[in-house]
Parts: structure tokens; C-alpha cells; sequence
């Protein structure tokens, strides 16, 4: 048996030495909680030490890349924190595999990248998206604290001053706007992303594999080091925020089709 078989919600597909993971959710805009969290973070660890493999191509299945977490699940979380914790330990999986990783990822952002989402894709090592995606992380519009890798990695890319424009606002930018600001390598119509990312799979897959792997983790040392400052503490205060007046509004609201009224509380 492969040692890439028996995924349920990844795609998985080897190419030569590029191994090729599809979030493979597209009925519910690929979310990547639970189970495909689960699914990628073995996949990216069993890639980590497999010598045929030079290089991952991360991509979505249908119209998006990924929307992040799933909103109407948020609820049992709220009822049972405990699930809340259980989540945030795959999380921290999730965010230093792919920064240990010594295979490079390249991102094929095919669609819209959402909270977490956003966070998985900005991890990766050349990210190159549709110039029309949405790319952002709203965890505040859902009472929620960006802890789970937005906090992290976007001030590490575009700087302070606009990682708090866009983390404390919670808005969303285009592939075309992420590119301009250097959040991501390059953006363009999907032909120019689709071209883009196989021009960069083959130079990864027929490079010195030691050296870019080697590169790549000195590269990463400081996010790893980052990562391991200030993560665990964004997640015990998104863990606070999950039991937040606020985020139950959130989630309500979501649920009802309607604006939410936070309070603060």
C-alpha cells in the first residue's frame, strides 16, 4: 500500500519526485478543521521524510483554496471547550510541520483562503494565487483571537503596521493586492498561477534538494522561534475568546444570515 493512500479528505498524488496535496473538500469550501487538519499534518510529516519527494504542491479542490475553519461547528466548540483545546493541539501540529518541513511547498492559491486557511497557505515557501481571490484572516469578526498562525505570520511577511491593519480589522485583500505588498510571491490570472506553479515544482524537483532544503530551514529559524514565543500564547487567548459573549453572537448570527451586535463581552 502507498504511503500516501487512505486519505478521505486530501488528494494526494505523486509526479515524480512532486507530490501533490489537493484539499479535497470543495462541497464545504475545503474548511480545514478536524479530520483534514488531522489528514494534512501527516501528510506534510510523512512527505518531511520521504527521499523520493523534492518538493509539495498545496492546492483546494472546486472554487477555493480554503475557507478556513467551519463556522457552524464553532458552536460545539463553545459548548465543549474541551474540543476547543483538542483543536488548538492540532493547530500547533499543523503550523511547525510545515515550518519544519525541509521540502519545499509551493502554494497554488486557486480560490478564495480564509482564516486559517490563509494561515496554512502563507506557510508555505512560494505561494502564488488567483489574482482574484480573497485572502485574509476575519478571526476578530467572528469574536474570535487570531492566534491560531495569523498573528504569527503575517507581521513576519508584510510587517507590523499593515499585519495590524488587516489582523485587528479583519478585512480581506485580493491575490493581486497580497502579491503587491509581498504577503505572497507572485498572483495572476489562474493560466499565469497554474503555469507559475509548475515552473516552480520542476526547478524545485530538479534542484541541489540538500541545499534548498537546507536553506529553507535557516530561512524559517526565526518564524520557528517565533512560532515558539508567541503561539501557544495566541491560542490560550483565542481559547478565552471561544467562551466570549461575543463569539457565540458571532456564530449566532452567521447561523441566522444576519449582522452580529457585539458587546464586548
Amino acid at each position: 500500500m502507498s504511503r500516501y493512500s487512505g486519505y478521505e479528505r486530501l488528494l494526494i498524488q505523486q509526479d515524480g519526485k512532486i507530490l501533490r496535496i489537493t484539499l479535497n473538500l470543495p462541497e464545504k469550501r475545503n474548511i480545514v478543521g478536524g479530520p483534514m487538519s488531522l489528514e494534512l499534518i501527516r501528510a506534510v510529516q510523512t512527505a518531511s521524510s520521504d527521499d523520493s519527494v523534492a518538493v509539495i504542491v498545496l492546492t483546494g479542490a472546486g472554487d477555493s483554496f480554503s475557507a478556513g475553519g467551519d463556522i457552524v461547528g464553532m458552536q460545539t466548540k463553545i459548548d465543549d471547550p474541551s474540543l476547543f483545546y483538542k483543536g488548538v493541539i492540532h493547530s500547533r501540529q499543523l503550523v511547525f510541520g510545515m515550518l519544519d518541513c525541509p521540502k519545499p511547498i509551493v502554494c497554488r492559491v486557486n480560490g478564495h483562503a480564509i482564516g486559517l486557511g490563509a494561515t496554512i497557505a502563507l506557510l508555505c515557501d512560494v505561494v502564488i494565487a488567483n489574482e482574484d481571490a480573497k485572502i485574509g484572516d476575519p478571526h476578530v469578526r467572528m469574536g474570535l483571537v487570531a492566534g491560531d498562525g495569523g498573528a504569527l505570520i503575517w507581521p513576519q511577511l508584510i510587517g507590523y503596521a499593515r499585519a495590524r491593519k488587516y489582523l485587528l480589522g479583519g478585512d480581506l485583500i485580493t491575490g493581486k493586492l497580497a502579491a503587491e505588498i509581498g504577503l505572497i510571491a507572485e498572483a495572476g490570472p489562474m493560466d499565469v498561477v497554474d503555469r507559475l506553479t509548475e515552473e516552480w515544482a520542476k526547478k524545485f524537483a530538479e534542484g541541489a534538494t540538500q541545499s534548498i532544503a537546507g536553506t529553507k530551514i535557516t530561512i524559517n529559524l526565526p518564524l520557528r522561534q517565533a512560532a515558539q514565543a508567541a503561539l501557544d500564547v495566541g491560542m490560550a487567548y483565542e481559547g478565552l475568546s471561544n467562551i466570549t459573549k461575543d463569539h457565540q453572537e458571532a456564530v449566532s448570527a452567521f447561523i441566522e444570515k444576519r449582522k452580529p451586535s457585539f458587546t464586548g463581552e
